[in-house]
């Protein structure tokens, strides 16, 4: 689903409706970059980005290109507390989904949770912190080269670079023989 500037001004003003449209089609990339950044729980964090989101809508400038960014700029905070707070505290057990029969997985974490995205994850975890936040917010995110520079407080040209080398280093991590 793709967000028009209307339903961005409608949600600003209030609207319900709007507002669960802008939630349709921001969640599942922000839940995607959440997920290729390796935010221990991608779901909860995506309920925290919209949390924070909503309250700020009806100061968004920019329409559905500002929304967008807000959302990842919300979102990139989120991983930067995620990383901060792992660090702070003793390593836990991971949680293993396949155990856990308290939910059924929906279509969408069906295919997320492929052979090929988890491949794909894999693979981006050997990517430099700068370059995978670059990647994962210009093709999960779907951001422009400018937006990805706001979320990320860094210049166009910088944005650029760590985009081509990020993807040239996946392209040949793809095409290598995987080591265990």
């Amino acid at each position: 689903m793709e967000l028009s500037d209307d339903v961005v001004r409608d949600a600003a003003a209030g609207d319900p409706l709007a507002t669960r449209q802008v939630y349709e089609a921001l969640s599942p990339r922000v839940l995607g970059y959440l997920r290729s950044r390796g935010v221990e729980d991608p779901e909860g964090c995506t309920s925290e980005v919209f949390l924070a989101l909503v309250p700020r809508l009806a100061g968004v400038d920019g329409g559905a290109a500002g929304l967008r960014t807000l959302a990842f700029s919300v979102a990139h905070a989120r991983v930067v507390d995620d990383a901060r707070r792992r660090a702070r505290r003793p390593h836990v057990l991971a949680y293993e989904p396949e155990h856990d029969d308290r939910t059924s997985e929906s279509a969408e974490q069906h295919a997320v949770t492929s052979v090929e995205a988890e491949r794909a994850v894999r693979l981006m975890q050997r990517l430099g912190e700068d370059q995978r936040a670059v990647v994962s917010l210009r093709v999960v995110g779907d951001l422009t080269l400018e937006e990805t520079a706001q979320v990320l407080g860094k210049t166009v040209p910088s944005v650029k670079q760590l985009q081509r080398r990020g993807l040239e280093r996946l392209r040949e991590l793809m095409v290598a023989p995987e080591v265990p």
